[in-house]
């Protein structure tokens, strides 16, 4: 099964000016100012690729993230155009900012580590006392982090220092906040319909060549948001039992129960058929519950040839 994964591409598009290879995504960038984003099927966490893919991950990724934006676009502009394989995203070109703006309604995952370790104000925003792992906060906050280069982990960081060490200009922030809190209420009701709770998600912006600020890379997928099912919610939390969830956080608890958390001399655990396949069907159960449609694999015999020959069409 591993074999049908998409681990790089190794492409070479006409107008093709530059090539970067991120954690998940490869991004062919054209004279024209048009990318082309691919998702493979590679699975990072703590800031680490591991070393097996995941069938239909990308698949999955590209095909959440293309309805998602095309479901926000009213509100907030975004960098996409088309989406002319399952795996590949056709946009703007753009000029990212350095930070990652993380949302959180919820204290979860790593909110949660630092609130337990005692931490009472997470990148410059103040936490009440006496709260548990998963309680609805007062309201949505925002807690960005800077974005890191690959191999490094990125950083916490404060609105105050973002302004202070001239990250993003204020003017910008400004947007880029605004923007975060729409995408994150529109990310919350598409969420309800579908019986779940949209818990935290970050959101990536850049600007265009013409100088507009909009959205890009995924929003609401299962690799930057978390999402509970709202049936049990309550019920879960009254009992102080663990919410069940719909995210990526399954890999990272599997890591660190394996005695991994991305820090040096640590080894990977193995990635067992078992594993890779429960990885596979989470991800598709996320889609179809997350879109409200089938999830249909696409033909993966030769994912690089089925790429190609679809931008070929579309070129």
């Amino acid at each position: 099964m591993t074999n049908s994964t998409l681990l790089e591409t190794n492409f070479n598009f006409r107008l093709q000016t530059n090539y970067y290879k991120g954690k998940v995504r490869e991004v062919y960038t054209l004279s024209n100012h048009q990318l082309i984003m691919i998702a493979t099927d590679r699975l990072s966490a703590f800031d680490v690729v591991l070393p097996k893919g995941i069938p239909f991950k990308g698949q999955i990724l590209n095909q959440i993230a293309f309805d998602m934006l095309k479901a926000t676009e009213h509100q907030v502009p975004n960098w996409l155009t088309n989406s002319p394989d399952p795996n590949v995203a056709i946009g703007h070109q753009c000029q990212p900012f350095k930070v990652e703006m993380v949302v959180r309604a919820y204290l979860a995952g790593h909110a949660w580590r630092e609130y337990k370790s005692g931490k009472r104000e997470i990148c410059g925003v103040n936490l009440p006392d006496g709260l548990k792992e998963n309680d609805e906060l007062p309201q949505p906050i925002i807690t960005p982090t800077t974005k890191a280069d690959q191999g490094l982990h990125d950083q916490d960081i404060s609105r105050q220092e973002i302004l202070k060490q001239q990250i993003v200009a204020q003017k910008d922030y400004e947007i880029l906040e605004d923007y975060s809190l729409k995408l994150f209420q529109l990310g919350t009701e598409i969420a309800q319909k579908r019986g779940l709770i949209l818990v935290d998600t970050k959101y990536e912006f850049g600007k265009t060549t013409e100088g507009k600020i909009v959205v890009i890379d995924e929003i609401h997928t299962p690799d930057s948001s978390r999402y509970f099912y709202a049936d049990t919610y309550e019920e879960l939390q009254k009992k102080g039992l663990r919410q069940k969830q719909l995210s990526k956080e399954f890999v990272r608890e599997w890591l660190i129960e394996n005695g991994f958390q991305g820090k040096d001399n640590q080894k990977i655990p193995e990635m067992t058929t078992d594993f890779i396949t429960s990885v596979s069907n989470r991800y598709i159960e996320l889609y179809e519950k997350i879109t409200g449609k089938k999830f249909i694999k696409a033909d993966v015999s030769d994912i690089n040839q089925r790429i190609e020959s679809n931008l070929k069409d579309y070129f």
